[in-house]
């Protein structure tokens, strides 16, 4: 069903989750080349965890952008990734998606779902497909185009076609779907190879199996492209957000911003005066995920 209610590439609110037992999910390590594994001892994993996603918080806070932070709960190791699960949209609609991982699934949380009902009463739920081992992780398998409808879909175990396809259809987008290749797999979520923000777009075109998609971003965006060895410092885990006085800014871990090349970095001030850059190495390196998964936008 067609939108009536004129969409935005990016918001003021956000969700995240502060965790209460972050650790590498051996659940999710057969498809996320960048995890590694637990510690002999993790006790001080889920401690240093917690004060990145507090100072990350704090730097979004300090430029403007309002967060609604939710507490995780006990076996939960990825929780902190809560844009996997839930994507919120114009016209208050909400969907909630089927995951790869068994022990992902209790991130659905009837008490957050119940919540979020008040502000999205219009709900679609693919998490049924679960059942046919059929997965859609939410805005990590689609990249949105928000304004111009494009929904980019990277391929992988975590991303399946057929769902994808029912998504658009849906939802009234058009699809794009390509194919990726990093140490010999696909790039587990669409949300580590690109961004797309109102002017700008990001895409690490070194893991890409053809330029289609390059080609396609470069009709509406000006394009910055990543290579692999950026990409896995998740400089292609980015989010534009919006804060005080309406200013875009752009989102993007320290590690992937460290790494960018200076004509990189110019091309991205063009079009934001504010980078904001959290430090969070536990969370990517044992978590496999970054800055973007992070962040659960709230329309």
């Amino acid at each position: 069903m067609a939108s009536t209610q004129t969409p935005k590439q990016s918001t003021n609110h956000i969700m995240m989750m502060e965790p209460v037992d972050f650790y590498a999910n051996p659940q999710t390590m057969a498809t996320n080349s960048y995890q590694h594994t637990n510690p002999a001892d993790i006790s001080e994993v889920n401690d240093k965890a917690v004060a990145e996603v507090r100072a990350f918080r704090d730097l979004l806070v300090e430029n403007g952008v309002v967060v609604t932070t939710a507490l995780g709960q006990k076996e939960c190791p990825d929780d902190t990734y809560c844009n996997n699960w839930i994507s919120t949209h114009e016209n208050n609609r909400m969907v909630l998606y089927p995951m790869l991982a068994a022990n992902r699934r209790t991130e659905r949380r009837p008490d957050l779902i119940k919540i979020l009902k008040h502000m999205y009463t219009d709900v679609q739920d693919f998490t049924l497909h679960e059942q046919n081992d059929k997965f859609l992780e939410a805005t990590g398998a689609l990249c949105m185009d928000r304004v111009n409808r494009i929904a980019y879909h990277a391929r992988s175990q975590r991303s399946h076609d057929d769902l994808a396809k029912m998504w658009c259809e849906m939802n009234d987008y058009k699809l794009i779907s390509f194919d990726t290749d990093y140490q010999g797999k696909p790039v587990y979520h669409t949300d580590v190879v690109m961004w797309v923000g109102t002017e700008l777009a990001g895409i690490c075109s070194e893991c890409l199996k053809n330029d289609d998609v390059v080609k396609h971003l470069k009709h509406r965006r000006e394009v910055v492209e990543f290579t692999n060895e950026q990409m896995a410092a998740f400089c292609g885990n980015s989010l534009e957000v919006i804060g005080k006085h309406g200013e875009r800014m752009l989102v993007m871990p320290a590690a992937g911003y460290n790494l960018l090349r200076d004509d990189q970095k110019e091309i991205i001030s063009l079009h934001y005066k504010t980078i904001i850059s959290p430090e969070i190495p536990t969370i990517e390196y044992y978590g496999g995920g970054s800055a973007r998964c992070m962040l659960l936008e709230l329309y």
